[in-house]
């Protein structure tokens, strides 16, 4: 009797749960790329491949010098500039007192009409320029503004914390904008990537939960199923799924291979 529950309790276990087995890799949900945002020479380097890094710590600077030039020549533009409209605002301050100064005293004055027109047409021409010259200011200043911006950027930073995985500069070399240098993946959001067949795809479903094991570490976890990705390989006919899963151990890295159970019940599978 006793050999005969046993067995029944075994077949129903195995009607009710099967295992997929998949191997899988460690990779993070947040690869950046690091480039350049202008052309230049790299002057210096700051890190290097493994570096552990803090977001907007320094990475590598560009030769500034062009940039340093081209800087001091809109802030020196923007000083004349200033002057000018100071010059200008004085000049109309003074023909504005004269004018007053002849209205005051007109009768006394001779040729007051032909003084008057020609202190008017005077006053009109500096408004002008001192218009002119306040949007020359405006420009020049947003043209500093601007080099400073260009000026920041020269000097790149880590956008989030993580660890410097590829470095392709090196001082001296020309980087060209567009084109990465750098790559940078966060630790603190890994996830584990692998393929399953298309015949299993009905047996696996986003939040079904998995066990896995990084052999290379001695390490068992367990995670969760948070995509499948809708397009298979034409020539594996395999889909993508991503697994969450908490990182508890710090010697857990991307690239690393993992071994994956899903279990599926195959009368849910055939529904």
């Amino acid at each position: 009797m006793k050999k005969t529950l046993l067995l029944s309790s075994l077949l129903l276990s195995g009607l009710l749960a099967n295992t997929i087995n998949v191997t899988g890799t460690v990779v993070s949900d947040n690869k950046k790329y690091i480039g350049a945002r202008y052309m230049g020479y790299v002057k210096e380097v700051y890190v290097n491949i493994g570096d552990k890094v803090k977001r907007e710590d320094d990475l590598f600077k560009m030769d500034s010098a062009e940039f340093d030039i081209l800087k001091e020549q809109i802030n020196l533009g923007l000083e004349q500039a200033e002057i000018l409209t100071d010059v200008y605002r004085s000049k109309l301050d003074e023909i504005r007192r004269n004018k007053a100064l002849l209205a005051r005293n007109k009768d006394s004055v001779m040729n007051f009409e032909d003084m008057n027109e020609n202190l008017s047409i005077t006053a009109e021409h500096t408004q002008s320029m001192l218009k002119a010259m306040q949007a020359i200011v405006k420009n020049a200043a947003q043209k500093a503004k601007e080099i400073s911006v260009i000026s920041h950027y020269l000097e790149v930073k880590a956008p989030s914390d993580g660890i410097i995985v590829q470095k392709n500069l090196h001082v001296g070399d020309m980087v060209m904008p567009g084109f990465p240098v750098m790559v940078l993946v966060d630790l603190d959001h890994l996830e584990i990537e692998a393929q399953i067949s298309e015949n299993d795809l009905l047996k696996v479903n986003e939040g079904d939960s998995v066990k896995f094991e990084i052999p290379s570490i001695h390490y068992k976890g367990r995670g969760r199923i948070k995509s499948i990705v809708p397009s298979a390989n034409p020539m594996t006919h395999t889909f993508t799924i991503r697994i969450t899963f908490k990182r508890d151990h710090k010697k857990i890295y991307p690239g690393m291979y993992t071994k994956i159970q899903i279990e599926y019940t195959p009368s849910y599978a055939q529904q």
